[in-house]
């Protein structure tokens, strides 16, 4: 086996590439339907107040803590899950091209994607703080 053969090609990226954006947004509007169907079927004909603001629920602000109660059944963590998974979407896609990049061994954008990644990350982690 050739080195350029042992390698992964451009085309086989952008393929896997393609369908993990496509999965990704795929599921994040399926999460996200089924909660805004929970949501209608629970509260539906309830009464919209507009005359005072209400934020999202402190249970609806950390990650574990949606993930907990959209799998016990909640509407909106359903909803707030769809939403987070729609954002990890190209999170997830500079993740697996930093991947690839470092199996091709190119060095240069390897380190351009580490940033972009850390950059990311960082205001994820520290952006609403």
């Amino acid at each position: 086996m050739t080195e350029t053969s042992s390698r992964i090609s451009e085309h086989e990226i952008e393929q896997v590439i393609g369908r993990l954006l496509q999965f990704g947004v795929l599921l994040a509007a399926a999460v996200t339907l089924v909660g805004g169907v929970m949501l209608l079927l629970h509260h539906g004909s309830t009464a919209v107040s507009y005359s005072t603001f209400q934020g999202e629920p402190a249970y609806l602000r950390s990650l574990r803590a949606i993930v907990t109660a959209a799998f016990a059944g909640d509407a909106m963590a359903v909803v707030q899950l769809g939403l987070l998974l729609l954002i990890a979407t190209p999170v997830a896609r500079v993740a697996f091209t930093l991947v690839a990049f470092a199996l091709q061994r190119d060095r240069l954008y390897v380190l351009v994607t580490t940033i972009v990644l850390a950059l990311l990350l960082y205001g994820l982690v520290f952006g609403g703080a």
